[in-house]
């Protein structure tokens, strides 16, 4: 039997993946070599798919880890776009090793008999915008039963968005290409961006603008440095409300009944403390006979 195309159960029973994005698969996979170099867009457009349904069965392959892609710009200042495709998911990790000709590592041994080795195939990089996909992915591999990893202890919502931030650099400047490890290690240091009240994207333009015209050596150290060196001021803690004012109470003073906002425990209103302090007043003495009146009685004697 000739003219047919072996598909994976882990690709027709994706809960996640599209039907297009099923299609794009089992359609690359029946491909042959000659068509290595030309843009999954390029065969998207060959099946009839429109560009809408096209970039939302791309962003499920990538989201799936079916599709990785790398993008850097040439000695031209040309952009170049890699691509890599499978039937079987892939960590951006495996991914790499295969776009750079190493295999990836061999999953552990079952109980009976070892499992074979996944094949994986890449395809050379194309220039002038362009993308490019591996034909024929790797064939199905035998699932190996999974050893259960403990309970993750949960993160604190502004470490877990940072970590995802972190990650997240390498499709901005493949330089700042960053492993799960080395972003939750740097996650606390940029969570802390996050509590003194900057905004996701100014913490990104932080880490990614003006970056050394040689390129990053070190992606962890750079970005470490910058996370330190660049930590702004906390912000000024929000101003507190006024005390709300104290209720109304009944005047204690004399005359008809009234009522009085007090200021601390006084039981009477002002005007009736007023009133009461001008009664304990002792009364008017006479007015003091000026000295120099005085001193012309001395004067004048007797």
């Amino acid at each position: 039997m000739r003219c047919f195309t072996k598909v994976s159960h882990d690709v027709v029973r994706h809960p996640r993946l599209t039907s297009d994005a099923k299609i794009l698969i089992i359609y690359i996979q029946g491909l042959p070599e000659s068509a290595s170099a030309k843009p999954l867009g390029e065969h998207a457009a060959d099946l009839g798919m429109k560009p809408r349904a096209y970039q939302k069965a791309k962003e499920a392959l990538v989201a799936c880890g079916f599709l990785h892609e790398w993008k850097w710009q040439g000695g031209r200042g040309r952009w170049i776009t890699e691509q890599l495709i499978s039937n079987v998911t892939l960590t951006r990790e495996a991914a790499s090793a295969v776009k750079d000709g190493v295999p990836p590592p061999s999953p552990p041994k079952p109980t009976v008999g070892p499992p074979a080795p996944p094949k994986f195939g890449g395809s050379p990089p194309e220039h002038e915008d362009g993308e490019k996909n591996t034909p024929h992915p790797p064939p199905e591999t035998p699932k190996v039963p999974e050893t259960p990893k403990a309970p993750e202890t949960p993160q604190v919502p502004e470490v877990a968005e940072a970590e995802r931030l972190l990650l997240s650099l390498r499709h901005t400047n493949r330089d700042l290409l960053l492993g799960v490890r080395e972003a939750r290690g740097l996650a606390e240091a940029a969570a802390e961006w996050l509590r003194r009240g900057i905004p996701v994207a100014d913490l990104r333009h932080a880490l990614t603008s003006h970056l050394p015209p040689g390129g990053v050596r070190s992606a962890v150290g750079f970005l470490r440095h910058r996370l330190v060196e660049k930590l702004p001021v906390p912000a000024p803690p929000p101003p507190t409300a006024a005390p709300a004012p104290a209720a109304m109470v009944t005047c204690d003073g004399p005359g008809d009944e009234h009522l009085f906002r007090p200021v601390a425990d006084e039981t009477r209103c002002r005007p009736c403390r007023t009133h009461d302090a001008a009664r304990r007043q002792p009364p008017n003495r006479p007015p003091r006979t000026p000295w120099r009146t005085l001193v012309d009685q001395l004067a004048e004697g007797p």
